[in-house]
C-alpha cells in the first residue's frame, strides 16, 4: 500500500479548466451525466433514474476518496462553477503503481479539446503526486471518439479483449490503453 492520501483534496488547472471536488452541489450535473443514455452509452453501468441515486453516486465518490481507493475531480471551465463533466483515478491498484483514468462530459462539451486537457492534468497527478508507474483507461472498442483522445494523450492500445465483460444481457469487448512513465 501506498503512504500517498487524497486528502486533503488538491484542485487542478490547466490553461482553461479547473478540476475541483465534486460535492452535493453537483447533483443535478451528476444526474445529467449518468442518467442520458447518449452520455452512458459506453458505460456498462445502469442509468440513474432520480435524484437520490445521483446523491449516492456522488456519496460514493466521497467515500472512495476518503478510502485511498480513488479520486475523481469535477471538470469546470475556468470562468463558471458549472460542472460539465467527470474525470479521476477510478481504480488504483497501489500495489502495481497502476491506476485506471476513467472520464465523461456533458455532450454540448465534446469535440473541443477539454477531455484531452483534462487528461493531461490526470497524467501529470498519477505519475507526479501519486507516484505511479502505468495509466490505464478501459474503453468501449465502438466508442472511437474516446479512442482517439487517448492517442491524441499519448496512450497507446495495450489489448482488445474479446467479449470479457457481461452486461445487461451481453457479452461486450473492451480495449484497455495505457501509458508509462518516463
Amino acid at each position: 500500500m501506498s503512504a500517498f492520501s487524497f486528502l486533503p483534496f488538491k484542485d487542478l488547472e490547466s490553461e482553461r479548466l479547473l478540476l475541483r471536488q465534486i460535492t452535493s452541489n453537483d447533483v443535478k450535473e451528476i444526474f445529467e451525466l449518468r442518467s442520458n443514455p447518449e452520455t452512458m452509452k459506453y458505460i456498462p453501468r445502469p442509468l440513474v433514474t432520480t435524484i437520490d441515486e445521483a446523491m449516492g453516486h456522488i456519496k460514493m465518490i466521497q467515500d472512495k476518496i476518503e478510502t485511498n481507493e480513488g479520486i475523481n475531480w469535477a471538470i469546470t471551465l475556468k470562468n463558471s462553477p458549472k460542472m460539465i463533466g467527470i474525470i479521476g483515478h477510478y481504480r488504483v491498484r497501489w500495489e502495481h503503481f497502476r491506476s485506471e483514468i476513467g472520464y465523461m462530459l456533458l455532450p454540448e462539451y465534446h469535440g473541443k479539446g477539454i477531455a484531452s486537457e483534462a487528461i493531461q492534468l490526470m497524467i501529470h497527478y498519477g505519475f507526479n503526486d501519486m507516484k505511479m508507474h502505468s495509466l490505464e483507461a478501459i474503453i468501449d472498442p465502438k466508442n472511437i471518439a474516446s479512442a482517439k483522445v487517448l492517442e491524441k494523450t499519448n496512450f497507446v492500445k495495450e489489448a482488445h479483449l474479446i467479449q470479457n465483460e457481461f452486461y445487461d444481457g451481453k457479452f461486450l469487448d473492451t480495449v484497455i490503453y495505457s501509458i508509462l512513465t518516463n
